[in-house]
């Protein structure tokens, strides 16, 4: 028997799509960004509750080159850019996943234009990248607080002590 792949796949998308396969998403749009190496509870929870902000949820993921510019460490992603965007992509709160070379999202925020711009509750929101342009088209921007606190830098070095 021949499986088809995973529906989730259809929510990959190449950045040279991203204008396109976002202006068919409902609105409001909700963007976020980030590693998601090692994906855990409180990505999960923080994922489910920037959704909830809007119709539909676009998560661009940092490239690997990108995330080792970050200083996260050597071994840093563990997990290569196809897989976490697979990982990201089978969340029911996920509706789009694309990806950044650059060292922010700035360039996927400008082509998508969120109503709604989400980090987590580290991020002070004067220092969210693109805060200033999604408000200056009237958007909302959000730092959401951690419910749990979890990291992935905190995960790898539990797994070395073991």
């Amino acid at each position: 028997m021949i499986y088809p792949p995973p529906a989730f796949e259809n929510k990959f998308c190449a950045p040279t799509q991203f204008v396109a396969r976002c202006a068919d998403l409902p609105r409001p749009l909700v963007f976020t960004n980030g590693c998601f190496d090692l994906l855990h509870r409180g990505h999960v929870t923080y994922l489910a509750q920037a959704r909830a902000l809007g119709a539909s949820l676009v998560v661009a993921v940092n490239s690997d080159a990108s995330v080792k510019r970050l200083g996260k460490g050597k071994e840093r992603p563990i997990n290569p850019l196809e897989d976490r965007m697979a990982v990201l992509a089978a969340l029911e709160s996920v509706s789009l996943v694309t990806w950044f070379e650059e060292d922010t999202p700035l360039e996927r925020i400008l082509e998508c234009r969120p109503e709604v711009l989400v980090k987590g509750g580290d991020w002070p929101i004067d220092r969210i990248v693109g805060a200033r342009e999604v408000h200056g088209w009237g958007g909302a921007v959000h730092a959401i607080p951690f419910l749990h606190e979890r990291s992935t830098s905190a995960l790898v070095e539990k797994i070395r002590r073991l």
